[in-house]
């Protein structure tokens, strides 16, 4: 129920919005600084503060951008612009900048600029958008870009494939706040340039190899909580993995939007996209790489309902990860093992509600994690942590997370941070427990 109104209504465009949306000021708020998490932004609004921008106030910058794309969402109107909300801005949104078109080079180049410039405009005002995601079908093809003259070859690319693994070692061990001004920096100032000279046989490699790095600093960003920035990198992954011709990659990058839009909880996105991963190898590739999409086919149709299908493709995950005759060290996506299938199964139980097996699952995979992948293993212990919890395990709860919060110290991770936040919503009632008061007391500042 909306507080009794003791100012009169100013903005009568924002009234007119929330009343279309059927949101009261509290829902409107809550919907706002939803979208602005997304993007690793804090925002507390409450009702009162809809009553003050219904009453002329507007609010800053970054609010407007979450506030115009929670509408957009709700209303389905990807032209919603601040002027529709009563706010200074034109009545109609200029044409978006669509990420699909242009040159995918240049896009990139400015991309990793203004993430090594820590730009605000490029990591906060800019929002996570849901109709950034439906240009992937209207502008799935290749859209070659302009080479310059001059020449880069195979040394350039095994120079990119190597700096990219020692990144990602860099982002396995402590997380993907650690290192990415580095990781801009590289694909800004030493790969784009060479992604214009690139011409003859070598271009496609070139282009693969950039995509590669491309795909691991948008991991990185979404990993620190960057959401809208590593949507961006997703996009130039797939348009650069277009411009090789190389479906792996481009695979790889849409299952990965698809684990971005479902950790953020676009359940119906996240299905699109896991569907479109598997559609662009077209029953092609590794085994190990298919089976890696499987399981998060399996895990976007838990989400969405599809009980069947999910605990179906679950069972085609582990066949497909049976018959792969590679080593996961081969190849630089999927990485494949059967702890990352432990893991997909806990996610996808939980998605089912069987907390008691999905934390089985989640425990069997952190244990198997090997010492480098610290970052892996903390978040996957949280989530056996938070699934014990559900199902009613306290003493298990607590010592899960209690071995893990020396390494928790250690980690740059949102994603980290994040999951234990809410975990720690959650065992609010049983602080009485003894266990659940010692682990609270251990983890409740974090590093990172």
């Amino acid at each position: 129920m909306s507080p009794r109104r003791t100012r009169p209504v100013v903005n009568r465009a924002l009234a007119a919005m929330i009343e279309q949306a059927g949101w009261t000021h509290a829902a409107t708020a809550q919907h706002v600084n939803a979208v602005a998490a997304e993007s690793g932004e804090r925002m507390h609004y409450d009702r009162s503060a809809v009553g003050h921008w219904l009453t002329g106030t507007v609010p800053r910058p970054d609010a407007v951008h979450a506030a115009v794309e929670a509408f957009r969402r709700r209303l389905n109107r990807p032209d919603l612009a601040p002027g529709h909300l009563g706010w200074p801005g034109p009545a109609f949104a200029p044409p978006a900048d669509d990420p699909w078109r242009g040159d995918p080079v240049a896009r990139l180049a400015t991309l990793g600029e203004d993430d090594l410039l820590n730009r605000r405009t490029v990591l906060t005002a800019g929002t996570f958008t849901l109709a950034a995601l439906s240009g992937l079908a209207a502008h799935g093809g290749r859209a070659r870009a302009r080479a310059a003259a001059g020449r880069a070859g195979a040394g350039d690319v095994a120079r990119i494939r190597a700096a990219t693994a020692s990144f990602a070692d860099l982002d396995d061990q402590y997380g993907g706040g650690h290192a990415r001004a580095a990781v801009a920096a590289y694909l800004a100032r030493e790969v784009t340039p060479l992604l214009h000279r690139a011409t003859g046989r070598a271009r496609p490699d070139l282009f693969s190899a950039a995509a590669e790095l491309g795909y691991l600093a948008a991991y990185m960003a979404m990993d620190a909580g960057a959401n809208a920035l590593a949507q961006r990198y997703y996009i130039s992954t797939v348009r650069l993995a277009d411009e090789a011709g190389d479906l792996v990659v481009r695979a790889t990058a849409l299952r990965s939007m698809a684990v971005q839009a479902a950790e953020l909880g676009h359940d119906g996105q996240a299905l699109a996209l896991a569907e479109a991963a598997a559609s662009a190898l077209g029953g092609h590739g590794p085994q190990r790489t298919r089976a890696w999409i499987t399981g998060m086919r399996a895990e976007a149709h838990a989400a969405a309902g599809t009980r069947w299908d999910a605990l179906n493709l679950l069972r085609r995950t582990e066949t497909q990860l049976e018959r792969a005759d590679s080593a996961p060290e081969s190849e630089w996506t999927g990485n494949y093992r059967r702890e990352s299938l432990e893991h997909q199964i806990g996610l996808t139980l939980t998605q089912l509600g069987d907390h008691a097996t999905a934390a089985r699952h989640f425990a069997a995979s952190m244990n198997a994690r090997r010492p480098i992948e610290l970052r892996t293993r903390a978040l996957i212990g949280v989530r056996a942590a938070h699934a014990f919890l559900r199902a009613g395990d306290l003493e298990r709860a607590a010592a899960t997370v209690l071995q893990l919060s020396d390494d928790v110290r250690l980690i740059s991770s949102a994603r980290v941070r994040d999951e234990l936040r809410r975990l720690r919503a959650d065992w609010q009632p049983y602080r009485d427990s003894p266990a659940i008061a010692e682990v609270d007391a251990a983890i409740a500042t974090p590093s990172g």
